[in-house]
C-alpha cells in the first residue's frame, strides 16, 4: 500500500487512477454534447428567448404558482419577439418555450456540477497532476465564461426589433462550447497509460490542423445557424444552379466585411466549401496514414476521422435539401461534435506519449478506443 500525497492510504495502480479520471472527463464530455443538442433543440424550436433574465442560483426553480407563470409570460411579451413574431400567444405554449430553455440552464448548472465536484474530489486524493491540473483550470475559466456569453447571446435577442439571437454571438457561444468539448477529450485521451511513439511529423502535423479546421466549420455553422441560411438555396450541389454565387451576391453588404457574417449567400457558401476541405483533407491524411505504414492506431484513427467527416457532410446535405427539419438539425449539429471529439483524440495520441505502461487488460476508453489498443 502507498500514500497519497496528501498522506492518504493509497494501493491503486496508476493505471486504475488513469482510468477513473478518463472515465470523469469522458462523462463530463457527454454532457456538454448533451448540453449542445438541447441548446439546438432550444433554438430551433425558437425558445431562446422565453426567460428574459439571467439568474444563475434562483433561475434554477422554474414557476410554480399560477401567479409565477403570469409574471414569466408577462415578460416574454414585453419582448420583440413576442410583439413581432408570437402575438397572441397562449400560456400553455409559452410554457413549451420556457421549459426548453429552462432545460438548457439547468443542464448547464448540472454540468457545472459534475465537472467541479469531482475535480475536488479527484484534487484531495492526489489524482491530478500539475499538467492535467492547469488543463481543467483553464476549462473551468472557459466554462464560466462560456455562462457569461450565453447570456450576453439572449440579451442581444431582447435588443428593440431583434426576434433572434443575434449570429455572430451565437456562433461564438456554440464554439466555445465546442473549444470545451475539446480540451475534454484532448485531457482525457492524455490520460492513457501506456507508452505511445509519436505518429510521423507529416501525419502528426494533419492530425493537429484537422480539429482546428472542424472547429473553425463548427463557428461557420454556428453562423449558418443564428441567420437562418440554411432556409436559402436548398438545393446541391449547386447553390440554385450556380457552383458559385455572383459576386454581387456574395459582397452585397457594406462594408465588406460584414458580409462574412450578414450575408447569408456568402454564409452558407462558406459553410460548404470548409466542409469540402474538411472531408478532402480527412480523406487525403486517412490515405497518406496507410501509404505510409503508420502504425495500427495511427491508420485506425485517421479513417475514423475520415468516414465521420464523410457522414457528417452527407447528414449536412440531407438537412440543406430537406430545409432543416428538428431532427435533422440536432443531428448535424450532434455529429459535429462526433467529428470534433475524434480529430482531437487523434491529434492528441498522434503526439505520442510517455507514461507508465498499461495494467494488464486494461481496455481503451472512450474514442481512443476505435484505435483498436494499437500504438
Amino acid at each position: 500500500m502507498r500514500l497519497s500525497i496528501h498522506g492518504r492510504p493509497d494501493d491503486l495502480t496508476g493505471a486504475t487512477r488513469g482510468s477513473g479520471v478518463r472515465a470523469w472527463l469522458y462523462i463530463v464530455a457527454a454532457l456538454v454534447v448533451a448540453m449542445v443538442a438541447v441548446g439546438g433543440a432550444t433554438r430551433l424550436t425558437g425558445s431562446g428567448l422565453s426567460i428574459t433574465e439571467w439568474r444563475p442560483v434562483t433561475g434554477a426553480v422554474p414557476p410554480l404558482s399560477a401567479a409565477d407563470w403570469a409574471a414569466e409570460f408577462d415578460k416574454y411579451r414585453d419582448t420583440p419577439q413576442y410583439r413581432i413574431l408570437n402575438q397572441g400567444m397562449g400560456l400553455a405554449d409559452f410554457k413549451v418555450l420556457y421549459f426548453w430553455e429552462w432545460g438548457h440552464r439547468l443542464l448547464g448548472r448540472f454540468l457545472g456540477l459534475v465537472f467541479f465536484l469531482p475535480l475536488v474530489w479527484f484534487w484531495w486524493r492526489g489524482r491530478i497532476g500539475r499538467r492535467l491540473g492547469l488543463g481543467l483550470l483553464a476549462l473551468g475559466l472557459l466554462g464560466a465564461l462560456q455562462g457569461t456569453v450565453g447570456w450576453i447571446m439572449v440579451a442581444s435577442g431582447l435588443k428593440p426589433g431583434m426576434t433572434a439571437v443575434a449570429p455572430l454571438k451565437l456562433a461564438i457561444h456554440l464554439t466555445l462550447a465546442s473549444l470545451i468539448l475539446a480540451g475534454l477529450v484532448w485531457l482525457a485521451a492524455g490520460e492513457r497509460r501506456d507508452v505511445r511513439a509519436p505518429a510521423p511529423a507529416r501525419l502528426r502535423a494533419a492530425a493537429l490542423a484537422l480539429p482546428v479546421l472542424v472547429l473553425v466549420q463548427i463557428f461557420l455553422g454556428g453562423l449558418v445557424a443564428g441567420s437562418h441560411a440554411g432556409l436559402l438555396y436548398n438545393t446541391w450541389p449547386t447553390m440554385d444552379g450556380a457552383l458559385i454565387p455572383p459576386h454581387a451576391e456574395l459582397f452585397a453588404v457594406t462594408p465588406w466585411i460584414e458580409n462574412f457574417v450578414d450575408n447569408t449567400t456568402l454564409v452558407q457558401l462558406n459553410h460548404r466549401l470548409v466542409a469540402y476541405l474538411i472531408v478532402l483533407a480527412a480523406l487525403a491524411h486517412a490515405v497518406d496514414a496507410w501509404l505510409s505504414g503508420a502504425a495500427g492506431g495511427v491508420r485506425g484513427r485517421a479513417a475514423g476521422v475520415a468516414a465521420l467527416a464523410v457522414a457528417q457532410m452527407g447528414l449536412g446535405i440531407v438537412t440543406l435539401l430537406l430545409a432543416v427539419p428538428l431532427w435533422a438539425g440536432l443531428a448535424h449539429q450532434v455529429l459535429a461534435m462526433g467529428v470534433l471529439m475524434m480529430a482531437t483524440v487523434h491529434a492528441r495520441l498522434s503526439l505520442g506519449a510517455r507514461a507508465p505502461a498499461r495494467a494488464q487488460g486494461e481496455t481503451p476508453f472512450g474514442f481512443e478506443g476505435l484505435a483498436g489498443g494499437r500504438l
